[in-house]
This record gives structure tokens, sequence and C-alpha cells, in this order.
């Protein structure tokens, strides 16, 4: 079976994304979306009308972003994550973001045409960070292919 690949990461502000110590992230965050939009191998987002998902609230904590996306493969993913624009912004993150002790990041395959829903999305960062990697959910660091399923070469 073919499969694209679902990830959510979870970051929490330093402050409220209004404030001016968020401001040069926001101030990246129209272009950095613009670049995973045109991206290899990109095919969905997370976002609202204003074109990203800074106004969600998951997580009932407004300093809490959430972000989801789905790729055409890990590589596709990890292009845009670690080899683009988007790697020289996450340098500074430290600048915006308060630093997580526990998985911030989880992956985990899915059917093509899905469209993996918030709740999906918290249930599987959860099971990473309580159980570590498994088919379920996993990291950039141990990647793990589920048994019959091909990564899609879109």
């Amino acid at each position: 079976m073919k499969c694209h690949i679902a990830q959510v990461n979870i970051a929490r502000a330093l402050a409220p994304i209004d404030d001016p110590v968020m401001a040069g992230f926001v101030a990246r965050l129209d272009d950095i979306n613009a670049v995973a939009d045109s991206s290899p191998g990109f095919v969905w987002r997370l976002k609202t009308d204003a074109g990203n998902a800074t106004s969600l609230n998951p997580y009932n904590d407004d300093r809490v972003l959430f972000n989801m996306s789905v790729w055409a493969s890990v590589e596709h993913l990890k292009q845009f994550v670690y080899r683009s624009a988007h790697a020289q912004v996450m340098r500074q993150r430290k600048s915006w973001f308060e630093r997580f002790r526990e998985p911030y990041t989880a992956l985990w395959w899915i059917a093509p045409g899905h469209i993996p829903t918030i709740a999906e999305a918290k249930e599987r960062l959860a099971y990473l960070q309580l159980n570590g990697d498994t088919e379920f959910a996993f990291s950039f660091a141990n990647v793990i292919h589920a048994p019959g399923m091909l990564q899609t070469a879109e």
C-alpha cells in the first residue's frame, strides 16, 4: 500500500504571538509557509483562513503553537525541515520558544488522501511521548517503515 507521512509539531512561545518578543518569528511565518506550500512532495498543511495555524489552541494554552502537515515522503519532509529556509529560521528558535524536555514532533504513516485531524495528531504525539518510537508514532531520529507500506513517489 502506498502512503504519505503526516507530521505534527508543537512549540511553546516565550510570549504571546502578538508580543514584540515574537516579532521576528511572526515576520517570517508567511514566507516559511509559502516555502512549504511550494516544496517538492508537499501535500497539505493545517491552516485557518489567515493562512497559518497560530490562532488554533488545541492545548488550551495560547502560547502553544500547533503545526501539522502531510508530505509524499519522509525525504521530502526532511528536505523542507532541514535544508530549506525553514532550517535557517529554526536555528533561531531559542529566541522565540521554550525548550521541550519531551518529544515535540511526531510522524506517522497515512493513506494518500487522508487529512489528519487535530485530535489524531495530539494522540500520536502523546503516544510518542509515553512510548517512544513505534509504528504508531515515531521521530525523525528513528523513522519506522511500517510493513507493507510504500512511500509515494510524488
